[in-house]
């Protein structure tokens, strides 16, 4: 898609995190979600083992994706999680989940990180699908969760 500005977001783009966050609940359709309060979500993008890339169409965020940074002691060399990533139902299929794809791995080479991974359920076809054509190697693993509450 053409006018499509990629943009690794910084501690002075609160903003466009929010904006992100709320592409997340719409794609993801989360319902009852409650927005965390802005000061902590100012204290994630000042860590340096999160961060978060936008894409952007006309001054709108309209994807994105957030990763974090797991060190290992296998490796001094870090992995890198990408936990959401998503793009605006209007604008999927249009190369911009690619771009972002593109974008994080061009940046985690550069600082040095091992791989870049991310997880998607086995029902999600779209996703397996989008995965595999932006060049992920599949690996089978149940995930087990322990809920806490």
């Amino acid at each position: 898609m053409e006018n499509v500005e990629i943009k690794k977001l910084s501690t002075a783009d609160l903003n466009q995190f929010i904006e992100l966050v709320r592409v997340f609940e719409d794609v993801f359709e989360m319902k009852n979600f409650q927005m965390p309060n802005q000061n902590y979500l100012q204290s994630l993008l000042s860590r340096d083992d999160f961060f978060v890339f936008v894409s952007i169409s006309q001054n709108q965020v309209i994807g994105g994706l957030t990763a974090y940074t797991l060190r290992q002691y296998y490796s001094e060399k870090p992995l890198v999680y990408i936990f959401d990533l998503a793009v605006l139902t209007k604008y999927q299929r249009q190369g911009i989940g690619k771009s972002l794809i593109e974008e994080i791995n061009v940046y985690c080479k550069k600082m040095g990180a091992e791989e870049v991974f991310v997880q998607a359920d086995l029902v999600d076809d779209y996703a397996l699908d989008f995965y595999r054509a932006t060049g992920g190697l599949p690996e089978e693993v149940i995930h087990f969760t322990y809920p806490l509450n």
